[in-house]
């Protein structure tokens, strides 16, 4: 009997993708030791949103969430997002920062690190799996899916390949949007089984309403492990239910090793927690349904959340429809680059501006500015001649990894936040995110909360 390995979302992703990462510790403390008998084979708890979140909004140190989580889990592996060399930030550190924080991470508590690029540009990535084998952890690299005229099966398969060869310990195929088709699963799945000997595993979300199909045909192709999310923080631009595909794939025939009294446990603790985010107004109704528009503009849930968000904040909720219209004409333009952080957010910001100025690229963001020069990796695709010349005018794009021409910093770091930045993991806080890290560590203990920030068009500020 085949084990499926099934990872519970609720904590990271599930939450982000619902409540914009709003979560704070003492919503979950209570169900961590319950969660981590519950027979999961990871649980995803960490980065992606979480560590700015953490900082910018829950008055809480990401790192101590990281150490009180792993002090409660025993026995189930602790799993986390990382953007490669952009760690949980919106920009690429070098590559002292990014072995300091890979090394920081497993030091801590996190057992699997699953290390993207968002442009599949695997340059990007390198340092970070390099670093997690070198400490000690599970390197888990990541197949960015997405579809448009230049993707295909065989780069996809291509790209698994050059991963197996980096010396990751597993592959995951990451579909944020949803927009994965059960027979585009399976035939990646297949291919993928057939070309690489590492486990692999699919991630993709409800978004569409396609999730729970397309994992069941991911397992018949020979997937090893899923993302669901506990019930009541699934569906919409969530995960698909962990109940539901434990019940499906034990009738099936497979393992998933998952204990059904807990898993009911584990529900009905998160119901209230739903419905005090519900009765807040932070977890909109509007990303819990099934939206198959989302097959057009490939949006996934946490940018949908995050755009709600920004929308809301600047009273202009009325005109989400024009922006989720803009996004898919903004990803052409940038060179079809997949819709997950930093892209998502650069792509989505960039349409709201585009949107809200009432006219196209009237406002230009600083970060897709420096994509267009390369410093956020290789474009997939070639970007509009025209948006390129407004940006660089006769200068040339770098071709280069950007991370090579980046000074060492975390040291020169160290000095000048010595006052208020006490440990390695405060230097690193600050490095990621310097305003918001510094008015939290200069203000730990004292219960003050953050501000919410108005977002104006930035992806700085956006979790």
């Amino acid at each position: 009997m085949k084990r499926i390995f099934i990872t519970e979302t609720v904590l990271r992703d599930a939450q982000q993708s619902l409540i914009a990462t709003r979560m704070p510790y003492e919503d979950f403390e209570g169900i961590l030791e319950k969660i981590d008998k519950a027979g999961y084979y990871s649980i995803e708890c960490w980065g992606g949103a979480t560590f700015d979140s953490c900082l910018r909004y829950l008055n809480e140190d990401p790192w101590e969430r990281l150490r009180k989580i792993k002090s409660k889990v025993k026995n189930t592996k602790l799993q986390m997002l990382l953007r490669g060399q952009n760690l949980l930030g919106y920009r690429h550190y070098p590559d002292d920062v990014v072995r300091m924080f890979v090394r920081k991470s497993i030091e801590n508590g996190m057992d699997i690190i699953r290390i993207f690029d968002a442009l599949n540009d695997l340059r990007n990535i390198e340092v970070a799996v390099d670093e997690t084998i070198k400490a000690g952890g599970h390197a888990q690299g990541t197949i960015v899916y997405t579809i448009s005229p230049i993707h295909s099966l065989e780069m996809y398969v291509k790209i698994g390949k050059e991963l197996e060869s980096m010396g990751v310990h597993s592959i995951c195929i990451k579909d944020m949007a949803g927009i994965m088709s059960p027979k585009e699963a399976y035939e990646l799945v297949k291919a993928l089984k057939e070309n690489a000997r590492v486990p692999v595993f699919l991630h993709t979300h409800s978004t569409t309403g396609l999730g729970i199909l397309t994992y069941l045909k991911a397992v018949e192709a020979g997937v090893d492990g899923i993302d669901t999310a506990i019930s009541s923080f699934s569906g919409g631009t969530s995960q698909p239910p962990t109940e539901t595909l434990n019940y499906a794939l034990k009738q099936m025939g497979y393992d998933t090793n998952l204990n059904d009294k807990l898993l009911k446990e584990i529900n009905d603790f998160f119901k209230p927690v739903k419905d005090k985010f519900i009765n807040n107004g932070i977890l909109n109704p509007f990303v819990l349904s099934t939206d198959t528009d989302a097959l057009i503009y490939q949006i996934p849930g946490g940018m949908l959340s995050n755009l709600i968000a920004q929308l809301k904040q600047q009273n202009a909720l009325d005109k989400l429809e024009s922006v989720l219209l803009e996004v898919p004409k903004v990803r052409e333009d940038l060179g079809y680059p997949p819709l997950v952080t930093p892209m998502s957010q650069m792509v989505g910001t960039q349409a709201a501006a585009n949107v809200l100025s009432g006219e196209r690229y009237k406002v230009i963001l600083k970060e897709v500015k420096a994509y267009i020069r390369g410093e956020y990796g290789r474009p997939p695709g070639k970007i509009n001649p025209e948006l390129v010349k407004k940006v660089l005018g006769s200068e040339k794009p770098i071709e280069g990894r950007f991370a090579d021409t980046l000074e060492p910093i975390f040291e020169k770091t160290k000095e000048q936040v010595k006052d208020f930045a006490k440990s390695d993991e405060d230097v690193l806080s600050y490095i990621l995110f310097p305003q918001v890290a510094e008015e939290f560590l200069k203000n730990r203990g004292k219960n003050k909360l953050p501000k919410e920030r108005k977002i104006e068009y930035t992806i700085e500020g956006i979790s």
